[in-house]
This record gives structure tokens, C-alpha cells and sequence, in this order.
């Protein structure tokens, strides 16, 4: 079984880059090392869809998967030579070598086709991003890694379990075991369902973990508070993104074993909590970090209520997957701009930031309409998708509460954000050294732009990803 490329060029450059003696040529050689797999990326997308090896094979969800995990973190890269040079007294070696791993097990996740492939590439992004969050090396940041760590490894080893169940259910049901999802898929019809409904369970708590779905979500506050923008923008927007595919491949084989009623409930009740959770935590939240991971955690709810809604709403989700990654990656680059100028991340410690940091908070502005959803950014266009299916099916009360709490959160944002734009800035911001940069403030509005953009005119070619991807995973538009 050989490696893809995309999978390997990353972890052989993060050992490269963790030999290279130069500081200063680290974050340089990051950001070469995005391009080139972005490169490599759009030479794979090239190839027919599901070509490659039983175990590593790229079909149409995970060449979407790929696509977005490597422009996300080529955007990233680009953004972290910036900010590694304004940090000098932090180490790089590490945080770039450990970013470039994160790569890899991102690319192997959407490669794999094994149920225990699956597992080792979600596993190998927790270890490998667990020191990007210990990055300041502060008590907070320790802290938030140990607990990053010990709820993610439960939350991991409950979804090693579940798969347990899963090929145990396959072995039940006769034939020939195996854990290949295409032949699992081949043979739904077969497995066992009291195992198979068990295990469907104890996944959705596993990569519902690393999702960070209530009431699994109590490491992520801490660790996006704590790590660096652009570490939270990696998270939030590349890990949690692997985490959702994996639920995604494993609700469709629920589906057609003939159990899709009973995971869609739970999806649906799952993403509901999310979204309830999120949007009381958000009321009053001061903490600008904390405030996105809370956010995030409604998006998570946002997409497993989605795919809750069965194959109508896969194109929504998928769709929705893509706007959201991009959309809160730009605000925790944004956000860790606004950190530097004000020396914290608290309402009482940034305050008037359009008035100190024009830029990157006026990208932080329009970055919290993007994030909720308003028009004409696309989250309104997924989010209406979402609407739409759940009224077609008779679901008024879902969709009517869908946007109450879609109402709700958007009142928690902005609310803190607006009391960190507006104002008079503190004597402390006043006299700080940082200012707006192009190439601080340039990446975030980058990704804003294409929520913008891509909920005003959505391409051809990437219309046509989302289809084959939905179409896969048993839905379609």
C-alpha cells in the first residue's frame, strides 16, 4: 500500500523542515510546502474520481475534502510567515514541523477508504496539532493541551470502538469480513443491525468529539482560546472538517443498511443541543477566541443536523461544510491580529479596534455576517438549503426552530464583537507596536471574500464537486 503524494510530500517536508537549522527559512519553507501540495492536489482532482487502491482511493467526497483542506492551509501558511517572524521569542521549529503533519493525516483522511485507516488519520491530527496549541507556552495553554488531549483521546478511542462494532456487525452478517466502506456498502443489507446501531452510536460520540459537538465540545473553548489564530483557523476549519466526512461516510452506511431513521434522529438531536448550547454560551461571552469556538460549535450542530435530514440535505451540508471552513478560519486570522494590537482577547481589553486595526477589524466585522449567515454571504445560501429541505419535508417545527437559534447566536456574536469594534482604544493599544499589515490582513479577507463570493455566484466546477460528493455519499441536488 503505497502513500499518495499529497500524504507523503507533507510529512517528508515536516521532517525537512524540522532538520533546517534556519529559523527564518521554517515558516518559508511552510508555505512552499502548501503551495506544492496544493499542486499536487490539483493533479490528483485531475485523475478519475475513485481511482487508486482499495484502502487509499479518492472519490468524490474526498477529493472535495482534499480541495478545501489545502487551499485552507495554504492561506495559513502564507498567514503564519508572518506572524512566526513577529513572534521571535517562541521556538518555530516545532509549530512548523507539527503544521506541516497536521497536512498529512488531514490529506490521509480523505484517502482513506478503511475503517481503521479512517481512524489512524483522525488520530494522527490530534497528536500532531496538540503542541501548535501549547504554542505560547503559558499555564493556560498547558492546560487547554492536556484537556485538548484527554477528552479528543476518549472521544477517538470511542470511535475505535464503534468501528470495532461496525466490522463486527459485517462478520456477523456472513461472508467474507472485511472493512472497506465500499464493501461494506455492498453488503448493508447484511449487517448486523443491534451491532451495527451500537456502534453507529459510539461514532457519532467519537468524531463527534473531535467535531466538537454538545455536550463532547468542552475542550474546544479552551483550545481555540488558547492556541494562536491561525492554529484555531486550522482547527476549526481543516480538523473538524476530516472529523464531519468520517460521520458522514458511516451515516451513509447506516442508511442503507436500513437504519437511517435512527441515526437521523440522533443527528438531528445532537445538532440541536449543539445549537442550543452554542447560542446560551454565547450570550455575554467577553473572550473573542472563546466566542468563535462557541460559534463553531453551532456550525458543527448546523452540519449534523443537515446530514440528520437525510440525502435531500447532503449538497447543503457538504456545501455548507466549504463556507464555514473558510469563513471561520478568516475570523481567528483576523482575531489573532486583533490579540497582538491589544496585548488580549477580552471585551474589556479590545475595545475600538476598527478605530486601532481599520483592516483586520473590518474584516472581523464582515466576517461575523458571513459566519451567521447574512446575505449575500454564502452560509445564508446553505443555511436557506437547510430550511428549504426540512419545510419539503414536512418539518415546519425544525425549520422554524433551526432560525430561532440561528437568531439566537447571531444575538451572542454580535453583541461581543461590537463591543470590541467599537470605541475608544485602551492606552495599552494605543502605544502597541503592531500595526495592520497586508500580509496579516490580507489572508483573512481573502477567505471572507470567498464566502462573499461564493454566495453570489457559485462555480461551475465546484457546484459540480459538491453534486458528485452528495451524489456519493447517497444524496444529490
Amino acid at each position: 500500500m503505497l502513500l499518495p503524494l499529497p500524504v507523503v510530500v507533507p510529512l517528508a517536508l515536516a521532517v525537512a523542515v524540522y532538520l533546517t537549522p534556519s529559523r527564518l527559512w521554517r515558516p518559508r519553507l511552510l508555505a512552499l510546502g502548501a503551495a506544492i501540495h496544493l499542486l499536487l492536489v490539483g493533479l490528483a482532482l485531475r485523475a478519475p474520481a475513485g481511482s487508486g487502491g482499495d484502502w487509499l482511493r479518492l472519490d468524490a467526497p474526498g477529493r472535495l475534502l482534499l480541495l478545501l483542506v489545502s487551499v485552507l492551509f495554504l492561506v495559513c501558511a502564507v498567514y503564519a510567515v508572518g506572524y512566526l517572524e513577529q513572534r521571535p521569542e517562541r521556538e518555530n521549529r516545532r509549530f512548523t514541523a507539527c503544521m506541516l503533519a497536521v497536512l498529512g493525516a488531514m490529506s490521509l483522511v480523505a484517502y482513506a477508504q478503511h475503517l481503521g485507516l479512517l481512524w489512524v488519520g483522525i488520530e494522527a491530527t490530534t497528536l500532531a496539532s496538540a503542541p501548535l496549541v501549547y504554542f505560547n507556552r503559558s499555564a493556560r495553554s498547558i492546560e487547554a493541551t492536556w484537556k485538548y488531549l484527554l477528552i479528543s483521546s476518549v472521544g477517538i478511542a470511542l470511535a475505535l470502538l464503534g468501528s470495532f462494532f461496525v466490522g463486527y456487525a459485517a462478520l456477523l452478517g456472513g461472508g467474507e469480513a472485511s472493512l472497506l466502506f465500499p464493501d461494506l456498502l455492498a453488503r448493508a443489507g447484511e449487517l448486523s443491525r443491534p451491532w451495527l446501531r451500537t456502534g453507529f452510536a459510539l461514532l457519532l460520540v467519537g468524531y463527534g468529539t473531535k467535531m466538537g459537538l454538545a455536550p463532547m465540545h468542552t475542550w474546544k473553548p479552551d483550545a481555540y482560546g488558547e492556541a494562536p489564530g491561525v492554529v484555531g483557523a486550522v482547527l476549526a476549519g481543516g480538523l473538524t472538517s476530516c472529523a464531519f466526512l468520517a460521520l458522514l461516510r458511516f451515516t451513509q452506511l447506516t442508511a442503507a443498511a436500513g437504519e437511517g431513521i435512527y441515526a437521523n434522529r440522533l443527528l438531528i438531536a445532537i445538532g440541536l443541543l449543539s445549537m442550543a448550547v452554542a447560542g446560551a454560551l454565547l450570550l455575554g461571552q467577553r473572550d473573542l477566541k472563546r466566542m468563535l469556538a462557541y460559534s463553531s460549535v453551532e456550525q458543527m450542530g448546523i452540519l449534523a443536523l443537515a446530514a440528520g435530514l437525510g440525502a435531500a440535505a447532503t449538497f447543503a451540508a457538504l456545501l455548507h461544510l466549504v463556507l464555514n471552513a473558510f469563513g471561520k478560519a478568516g475570523l481567528f486570522l483576523a482575531a489573532g491580529n486583533l490579540h497582538r494590537a491589544f496585548g488580549g482577547k477580552t471585551t474589556g481589553e479590545i475595545r475600538g479596534a476598527l478605530r486601532r486595526l481599520p483592516y483586520s477589524g473590518t474584516v472581523f466585522l464582515f466576517g461575523l455576517f458571513a459566519i451567521t449567515g447574512s446575505p449575500p454571504f454564502g452560509l445564508f445560501v446553505s443555511k436557506l438549503l437547510i430550511v428549504q429541505v426540512a419545510l419539503a419535508a414536512g418539518r415546519g417545527w425544525l425549520a422554524a426552530l433551526f432560525v430561532a437559534l440561528l437568531l439566537l447566536v447571531f444575538a451572542g456574536m454580535g453583541t461581543t464583537t461590537f463591543a470590541a469594534l467599537q470605541g475608544r482604544p485602551t492606552a495599552y493599544a494605543r502605544q502597541s507596536a503592531y500595526r495592520d499589515r497586508a500580509r496579516g490582513y490580507l489572508p483573512p479577507l481573502l477567505l471572507v471574500a470567498l464566502v462573499l463570493l461564493l454566495g453570489l455566484h457559485l462555480p461551475a466546477s465546484l457546484r459540480g464537486l459538491l453534486t458528485e460528493a452528495a451524489a456519493a455519499l447517497g444524496g444529490g441536488r
